[in-house]
Order: structure tokens, then C-alpha cells, then sequence
């Protein structure tokens, strides 16, 4: 069973570029089926656990305490060292879930969305933002699936204006607290079954479409594309990468959201552009005309 996050509203900066790309330059052609890019999260979009990123701000929330933010420090380091195997994710799942027991989910999004701009704005890669941009312009759909939890995942799928997010989601007591178990856990081939899952509800061509990791464990997300790249892969990702002609890519400059964004994408540019040519010309020959009927 997936559990995707689709998101509406305001449009976001990479949807108005989406939407003047579509104006400014050619885009897939919409005979064929839809196509999608899927994106890991943790160390493909941002350069460090979204999870554990927030331990301080869960600390300081009262939702843990100071020995448990020493070793959700420490998770995050080993982490951040040399990535996280089977193993090493399933004693990470264990823990994350015994420690959020009792945590109020009302509480944990009122933390996410004080501290979301402070926190992942500043580690998002820019060659992943740039690449989210460019399969919006392209007209694909960008889904973030990710391991982490859903109360922490979407909101970030949102500041990167993603068009669907997979995210684990735990158990929710009457009481409105979590009760420390699992109801779906977006792992491994449970990731597969979610992109294939999705071609079939939104009519995505998995052929044409594209996914992106740096983890050997999402080799089957990968297996389920026909374009697939390893992004700062583990050793074993790296390996299998090369071995089946994967591309893969180095993402090391982590840059605000908003520095990027000062400046319009440049299809916008050329929408702008032509939008603005276009109400130059129209005043011109209104004045023109004015000016004939005075002279008559």
C-alpha cells in the first residue's frame, strides 16, 4: 500500500518556472505517456538526515532528552561517514521509533515548520535543485521518496516544490501521540512497489522515467526506471553503478533556497521576456492609434 502526499495550493517558484517553461522552450511530447523523476532524500537532495537534523529542535521542544540528542548526534556522524546498510537502518528504524513513543504529532510539525527554513534550506544541494528544476520544466512530475518520517518529509517536499512525496508514516494513537509503531515504512524494495504503484495511478512510463539515490539499498527504486543515477553513492552503490553503466554524479554545494531563487530560472526569464514584449507592442499600437484619431 502507498502512501503518497500529493501537494496543491500557491504555486511555488519551481512551479511558476514549470509553467513559464512551458511557454519559453519545448517540452515532452504530451502524446506519450507522463513521466516522473524520483529522488531519495537524505544525502541525494540534502546533504545530511532530515530525521536526525531536527534532534536539537526536538530537544529543545522537550521531546527528547539531552542523552538522547547525544546519540542522535552520533547516528547522524556515522551517517554522514560512510552511509548506512541494511543493518544499520534497521537499528536506526528501531531506535527512531522507540524514541518518538509518546511524541505528540501535532507538537512535531509545530517544530518542522519553526525550524524548516533554518534547518534544510541551508544543506539543500544545488545541483539537486537544479536538476528538480529541470525535470519541471521538462514536464515531469518530482517525487520525493524517502525513508524518513511523513510529518518531517513533506514539508521539505514542499520548500523544494515536489509534486508528490512517499514517506514513512507511524501509527497514530486516539490520543493523537505516535505510538511507536510502523504503518508503512518506505524501505528499500518497499520503495520499488511505491513507484510502480505510482506509474500505474498517475499513468507514468517507468522506461522515461528517472530516479536518483546514493544508497545501495535503493537499488531496486532504481532497477524500476529506465533512467536511473547514482548520487554520491556508498561504496556498494558506486560499485553497482558502475558495473551496470549507471551515471554518477557528485552533489557537494549545499546552498540556500532562497539565494538561488533571487534570480528567475531562465525560462522564466524568457517568458517574462516575451510577456513583456508583448504588452510593449500592444501599448505602441494603442498609442498609435490614439494619436491617428486626435489627428483626424
Amino acid at each position: 500500500m502507498v502512501y503518497p502526499r500529493a501537494f496543491s495550493g500557491k504555486p511555488t517558484r519551481p512551479t511558476l518556472a514549470r509553467m513559464a517553461g512551458a511557454y519559453a522552450q519545448a517540452v515532452e511530447n504530451h502524446s506519450l505517456p507522463r513521466t516522473a523523476a524520483f529522488f531519495d532524500l537524505d544525502k541525494t537532495v540534502i546533504a545530511k538526515s532530515s530525521t536526525l537534523t531536527f534532534s536539537k529542535s526536538f530537544y529543545q521542544g522537550g521531546l527528547i532528552n539531552r542523552r538522547a540528542a547525544l546519540r542522535t548526534a552520533y547516528t547522524q556522524f556515522v551517517f554522514l561517514a560512510g552511509g548506512a546498510d541494511h543493518d544499520q537502518m534497521e537499528r536506526m528504524r528501531k531506535y527512531l521509533s522507540a524514541m518518538c513513543r509518546g511524541w505528540n504529532v501535532q507538537q512535531v510539525k509545530e517544530i518542522v515548520a519553526e525550524t524548516l527554513h533554518d534547518l534544510i534550506d541551508p544543506i539543500i544541494y544545488d545541483e539537486a535543485a537544479s536538476l528538480i528544476e529541470e525535470h519541471h520544466v521538462a514536464g515531469r512530475d518530482v517525487v520525493i521518496v524517502s525513508t524518513s518520517g511523513a510529518e518531517v518529509v513533506e514539508p521539505i517536499g514542499e520548500l523544494l516544490g515536489a509534486d508528490r512525496v512517499v514517506a514513512t508514516r507511524m501509527v497514530v494513537g486516539d490520543d493523537g501521540c505516535f505510538t511507536g509503531e510502523v504503518e508503512y515504512y518506505a524501505y528499500g524494495p518497499t520503495k520499488a512497489e511505491a513507484v510502480k504503484e505510482l506509474a500505474v495511478s498517475e499513468g507514468y512510463d517507468l522506461e522515461r522515467c528517472y530516479a536518483y539515490s546514493d544508497s545501495a539499498t535503493d537499488i531496486p527504486m532504481l532497477e524500476a526506471v529506465g533512467r536511473p543515477h547514482a548520487v554520491n553513492p556508498d561504496r556498494a552503490l558506486r560499485r553497482e553503478a558502475i558495473a551496470r553503466g549507471w551515471p554518477v554524479l557528485d552533489f557537494n554545494h549545499p546552498v540556500r533556497l532562497k539565494q538561488r531563487l533571487s534570480v528567475p530560472p531562465r525560462p522564466a526569464l524568457v517568458a517574462a521576456a516575451a510577456i513583456g514584449a508583448a504588452a510593449a507592442t500592444a501599448g505602441l499600437v494603442w498609442y498609435a492609434s490614439r494619436r491617428r484619431s486626435a489627428a483626424s
